[in-house]
């Protein structure tokens, strides 16, 4: 397909090429100041010393129609490469893009500003993402050092008729769609107020980033989506969630391997999946996860409410000091679980990721499910220093047989302190 491949043409270019040490952004980073960064652009209230890119400049076609890949990448490319402070401007408008790579590291002194505003929308066709692990995703954004993405745009991927080529549900070693958002070696970054709708995969990808913030976002996608992932995180430090709203097919917000010191605060969940942390062991030397942290959050017709998750494989992890905190469950089918026979329960293996001091407090609500709390351990390796801190749910599924609303556990030790209902573990 000719347009095809003359679309992907010099979409990943590489920015510096002189000495690296002149690309490094000066001076520490401060969230602060860089969230009044981000909300003085979204209010179009930034100082004469900040020169702006806007990719109509650069040819970009605000009709819904042209493709303005190479548009966007141009400037990117001057944004990234002045040596000043630099916004990059995604006005009000249509605009058509397939897979881009926006690669670092950058010039500017301080953070890079994106400023979206318009609605961008992905190349439908499954085609155009074809190309290896360059075009896996729909935007990249690689190996830089400050970065403020904000504005009211709307990312649209498209992704309804991309579903039904998800086999993910029927293989464990699939090959996912394209995420609308990849955060890759991306530090000191913010991330507030755009829209996301209908990717084909993830919404969003955070992997091998530190000292992340992510804010105020809409991301929506029917719940019945396969593998849409609202916010997805992998070898991560002090990555920061707060104020969004996620509906989507599939975890609002998933930390997998390497996710270390991750808030998730005051996020509206539902439909999907729920917090969820894991997968783990679903790799060979998966780096452990420890200091999560989810609280003062709502969770509405979501297939879980807060889960760890882990396969049943030979690969050792360890997953500890996760706080699920001052959350509210309504209608959630299974509200508190760790499943450790995930993926594969006929298997006689089990997991050897090890599961310690994880805390459930304060949560209340409704269950759908009879079993609204259920703890399924590694026989190898039972979870150690669970505690159920003043749980309260209630079941408001439909009227079934005489069995009672309950606790299961399995290779769990449990304490409790305060309410609990449903009643603890036998």
């Amino acid at each position: 397909m000719a347009f095809v491949t003359k679309a992907r043409i010099s979409l990943i270019l590489l920015l510096c090429l002189v000495d690296r040490n002149g690309c490094e952004r000066t001076g520490p980073f401060n969230p602060a100041e860089a969230l009044v960064k981000a909300k003085n652009a979204a209010a179009g209230k930034l100082g004469p010393d900040v020169k702006t890119f806007n990719v109509l400049d650069y040819g970009a076609k605000a009709n819904g129609k042209t493709d303005s890949s190479i548009n966007f990448i141009r400037t990117f490319k001057a944004a990234c490469n002045f040596r000043g402070n630099a916004m990059m401007v995604i006005p009000k408008g249509d605009f058509l893009i397939g897979p881009i790579i926006f690669q670092g590291p950058c010039f500017n002194p301080s953070s890079l500003i994106i400023q979206a505003n318009g609605i961008v929308k992905a190349q439908a066709d499954l085609s155009y993402f074809t190309g290896g692990a360059d075009d896996t995703d729909w935007i990249t954004f690689q190996s830089i050092n400050g970065l403020i993405l904000s504005g009211t745009g709307t990312f649209h991927g498209q992704g309804a008729k991309a579903w039904k080529y998800n086999d993910c549900a029927h293989k464990s070693h699939c090959v996912r769609l394209a995420a609308n958002f990849k955060f890759n070696k991306v530090n000191d970054a913010i991330i507030n107020g755009i829209n996301s709708i209908d990717p084909k995969g993830f919404h969003i990808m955070v992997t091998v980033c530190r000292n992340f913030r992510l804010l105020n976002l809409k991301l929506q996608a029917p719940g019945d989506s396969p593998n849409t992932d609202g916010i997805h995180i992998s070898k991560s430090t002090v990555v920061k969630i707060a104020h969004c709203v996620i509906g989507t097919g599939d975890d609002c917000v998933s930390m997998i391997h390497g996710s270390i010191d991750i808030s998730v605060n005051k996020v509206i969940c539902g439909p999907g999946h729920g917090f969820s942390v894991g997968s783990l062991g679903h790799y060979d030397d998966e780096a452990d996860v420890n200091k999560i942290v989810v609280t003062n959050s709502s969770l509405t017709d979501t297939t879980n409410g807060v889960r760890i998750k882990t396969y049943k494989t030979d690969s050792p992890s360890k997953a500890s000091s996760i706080f699920f905190t001052d959350l509210v469950m309504n209608r959630v089918k299974n509200p508190i679980i760790i499943d450790q026979e995930y993926g594969n329960r006929r298997s006689t293996q089990t997991s050897k990721v090890s599961i310690s001091d994880v805390r459930f407090v304060n949560i209340k609500g409704t269950s759908i499910s009879k079993v609204a709390v259920q703890f399924l351990c590694s026989k190898s390796n039972p979870c150690e220093g669970i505690q159920m801190n003043n749980i309260d749910l209630q079941y408001v599924g439909p009227p079934r047989d005489q069995q009672p609303f309950e606790s299961n556990c399995t290779n769990a030790k449990v304490s409790y302190v305060g309410l609990q209902n449903p009643p603890p573990c036998r």
